[in-house]
């Protein structure tokens, strides 16, 4: 959907013009711009480099929902993390979300990004008692949040079928594809090094620094090498605590008619698989979910028909919105973590490589707070936040 009419061009290059680098960033999506912007500016030689050309990886697969809220409720993390750490996890997903919004206000990337609220319904795994948790969670955290019972809910939203939402306020939208190619041409501008349909091959590390074998037979070394690669990823990267799953979704025709507050928030329940949905500013619809623990299933295209069906049905129900034939309808894959954070870390057993995965549902908000880490590293003043992501 998303690179139907919109401008991508980025110039690259065909294969790298030099031998070492002090940054090679792997994956040129929104993961990677991001690093990219980070670390543009800094009198650092950075390269990025992808076996595709940019925007062509799962970042155009994005329904690009920018929460702070991630898929694991904060009543639920402290369970796992305890209440400071999870509190400190939440409040740096919101600083995230605003982080965003400045750097495309700064930089004046035309990509449709909007503001907006977030409305989390009830659902069969958290009902009205757990919203009610959750909101004193966030409160005690520091985060704003409204519980709004099934009373309030009818009458400000017309959604009858649900018993409790939380309202809040830290989130956005934006085109992901518009965004991600307005972050790279600001950091080619920078000096910023861009290699397209290079594949890496290996990576390693000897005497202090780092290299990566290419596809073109290619050694090239760097003093730290990022991997950003989404859910692919060299076996040497890898990480057992790291699983791929399948998800679609669903765009409608523009101007359809929706319910007025629609285009004020991002909505989601607490279900599993949950719905999930937003507008955009032509008018359409986007709804996405119906996940399975498969990084095949998403191939299948009769899976992709039931998978669309259950979706606008889903969506009729609990709004009223007939989604009709969809203009665009998409599935990828995409990887998870056993609570719900990304991995923020070294790659196993190296010291100048470093890896960001395990997004979940939160993609680019997890990628700034990725880059923020990541580059402070590298940059030699370690974030105080570096102990919240780690690969082990």
């Amino acid at each position: 959907m998303w690179l139907t009419g919109t401008r991508t061009s980025i110039v690259t290059r065909k294969s790298p013009s030099a031998r070492t680098y002090d940054v090679i960033i792997v994956g040129a999506g929104i993961s990677g711009a991001l690093m990219a912007h980070a670390l543009s500016g800094t009198n650092l030689s950075v390269l990025i480099i992808d076996r595709r050309m940019p925007v062509r990886g799962s970042s155009a697969a994005s329904t690009a929902m920018i929460q702070h809220e991630i898929d694991i409720p904060l009543h639920r993390l402290e369970r796992q993390m305890g209440a400071e750490k999870s509190a400190r996890v939440w409040r740096r997903s919101a600083r995230a979300v605003e982080e965003l919004s400045g750097i495309v206000r700064d930089l004046d990337i035309q990509c449709s990004f909007e503001r907006r609220r977030s409305l989390f319904l009830a659902g069969e795994s958290y009902g009205a008692r757990a919203l009610k948790k959750e909101v004193e969670a966030r409160k005690s955290a520091g985060i704003k949040a409204e519980f709004v019972d099934h009373v309030a809910l009818e009458e400000r939203y017309g959604i009858a079928s649900r018993k409790a939402a939380i309202v809040s306020a830290i989130s956005a939208s934006a085109n992901p594809v518009q965004l991600t190619a307005g972050l790279l041409r600001q950091a080619r501008q920078k000096g910023v090094e861009i290699v397209s349909d290079v594949e890496i091959t290996d990576v390693r590390e000897h005497s202090g620094a780092a290299f990566v074998a290419t596809s073109q037979g290619q050694i090239i070394s760097a003093r730290n090498i990022v991997f950003c690669t989404g859910y692919e990823f060299l076996e040497g990267v890898a990480n057992r605590k790291h699983t791929i799953i399948s998800t679609w979704a669903l765009a409608s025709r523009p101007h359809l008619k929706r319910p007025e507050w629609l285009d004020d928030y991002l909505v989601w329940e607490g279900a599993d698989p949950y719905l999930y949905f937003r507008s955009t500013p032509d008018g359409r619809v986007i709804a996405g979910g119906e996940d399975e623990d498969s990084p095949e299933a998403y191939k299948d295209a009769g899976k992709t028909e039931g998978k669309v069906r259950a979706l606008t049905e889903k969506l009729h129900d609990l709004t009223g919105i007939s989604i009709g034939r969809p203009d665009f309808v998409w599935s990828a894959a995409f990887g998870v973590t056993p609570n719900g954070l990304p991995i923020i870390d070294h790659a196993p057993g190296m010291r100048n490589v470093f890896v960001t995965m395990g997004y979940g549902g939160n993609g680019i908000t997890f990628s700034q707070i990725a880059a923020s880490l990541i580059s402070s590293a590298i940059l030699g003043a370690k974030d105080s936040d570096w102990d919240l992501f780690p690969a082990e």
